[in-house]
């Protein structure tokens, strides 16, 4: 997992042979220099993230040729011209897009999908929806099938990043502005407005960069176990769902109705079950609000920094100066979320194996490879630990998805899929570790409470009106 915190990108050590390595480092063109602190660069150096070197502007413009020199320029000015929110949302659209066109690190470039391709996703989203139908009561929640180009993914699911993003964002940039003592504040608006437009730059890059990596790694727009497609619509990446099958021996048409299983078991569950996206992001809001930036340490680096010695700005950042300090609000947030997204994630794992099972010789093998692949670190939850420090456990993974499967044997799909129906209702991350207490613990009976609710409601309905009838004997003694 990424120890980075809240998307500050770090600059890599330096080279063990001293100047030689600098200057070998900027003849290649290489990755982020020691003198780019914050995890940034510009175009024409690289790429963003491009050389460094001893000071900052050597860092900032490093080997730019002339050409790219306005374009480097006309970056800055809009990092400090930027008065939107805590985010730079325009810079890290710029920077994803960038970073697709770049291609990921096989040499594989981003390409427009072909109507073959469209066709052969909406093809498969189908049947996978005819599929599901026997392993889940929940209908189809995919009102649209849609093929992917890695840009395209970029552009529809940015959105939902800023709504994940920008709360805890404005929290860490509020923080930044906070770092003058309050008698100075009034007198520097310019100062802490320049602050605060660097803050949404830094974040901005940091965040684009991380989306533009995920973007060459998804085959779908819920492989993070959230909605980050618009709703009803379905999506797959027809060239990273060709890098996933590659090497595994599987034909290409199974891979690909695989994966369009769980796509559309994923738009099955957040159509039909109301509250589950709000639940899901709110628990991210929560965290958010829990966030206590160190800001005394944050005014130490800032009040002694020195601009001979960059290293002390580095040193600073990899000590956790926005790390936020863990209380019990966040924990108590974080823990609902990793539940959520375990039961998911579980319930997706469980119903797509039950579909998959009987028509895909591969399907044992395709889910144990999903699951690998997430166990690893994969990009998904790489992206969440650096943006929301939301670390997703595998394990628990697992045992919702055995949880459901057990709850599937014992009452049936629609006693199953009942749960949802409420959040009080779902297993808790102490069900998850007793699964078989949770499976054959008593069901509550919730129709009788229902009866009673309707009887007393009709009861009183049907009742007089005891203040009305006191207030007309009072009326008829008074004539």
């Amino acid at each position: 997992m990424s120890d980075t915190p809240f998307g500050f990108g770090l600059p890599p050590e330096k080279p063990e042979d001293g100047d030689e390595g600098k200057k070998k480092d900027q003849q290649s063109g290489g990755e982020q220099g020691p003198g780019n602190q914050f995890g940034f660069g510009l175009p024409g150096a690289g790429g963003f993230g491009g050389p460094g070197a001893d000071n900052p502007l050597a860092a900032m413009f490093g080997s730019l040729n002339p050409t790219d020199l306005g374009a480097a320029f006309q970056q800055l000015g809009q990092m400090l011209s930027y008065e939107g929110g805590p985010v730079n949302w325009d810079m890290a659209k710029q920077i994803a897009r960038q970073t697709v066109a770049q291609g990921t690190s096989d040499g594989v470039k981003d390409a427009s999908v072909g109507d073959a391709e469209r066709s052969a996703v909406q093809e498969a989203v189908r049947l996978a929806d005819l599929w599901l139908d026997d392993a889940t009561s929940l209908p189809s929640g995919a009102a649209s099938a849609v093929a992917w180009s890695r840009a395209e993914w970029v552009e529809a699911t940015l959105p939902a990043w800023q709504e994940l993003v920008d709360p805890v964002a404005e929290r860490v940039g509020a923080a930044m502005g906070d770092v003058l003592p309050e008698e100075m504040q009034a007198m520097a608006g310019p100062l802490i407005g320049m602050m605060r437009s660097m803050g949404g730059a830094m974040f901005g890059t940091q965040i684009g960069q991380a989306v533009g990596v995920l973007a060459g790694e998804v085959v779908g727009s819920t492989d993070i176990g959230l909605p980050l497609s618009p709703a009803g619509k379905a999506a797959l990446l027809p060239a990273n769902m060709a890098a996933f099958g590659k090497d595994l021996g599987v034909p290409q048409e199974e891979v690909r109705l695989y994966l369009a299983l769980r796509e559309a078991a994923h738009q099955r569950l957040f159509a039909h079950v109301p509250w589950l996206r709000s639940h899901l992001f709110g628990a991210v809001d929560g965290y958010a609000r829990g966030i206590k930036v160190d800001t005394a340490k944050l005014e130490d680096v800032v009040g002694q920094f020195d601009p001979q010695n960059p290293e002390q700005l580095q040193d600073a950042l990899q000590q956790g100066m926005f790390q936020p300090e863990d209380t019990p609000e966040q924990k108590a947030a974080l823990a609902r979320l990793e539940t959520a997204l375990a039961l998911v994630e579980g319930w997706v794992d469980a119903v797509v194996h039950a579909a998959a099972k009987p028509r895909l010789s591969s399907a044992d093998a395709l889910r144990e490879t999903l699951r690998r692949r997430r166990a690893s670190g994969g990009p998904a939850e790489q992206t969440f630990a650096t943006l929301i420090g939301l670390e997703l456990r595998p394990r628990r993974l697992r045992d919702a998805s055995r949880l459901w499967a057990s709850l599937t044997d014992a009452r049936g799909v629609d006693g199953r899929d009942a749960l949802w129906a409420h959040p009080d209702m779902l297993p808790t991350a102490t069900d998850l570790d007793d699964p078989d207490g949770f499976v054959h613990r008593e069901q509550l009976d919730f129709s009788e409470l229902d009866k009673m609710l309707g009887e007393a409601a009709g009861g009183a309905a049907g009742k007089p009106d005891l203040r009305k009838k006191d207030e007309d004997d009072k009326g008829d003694e008074t004539e």
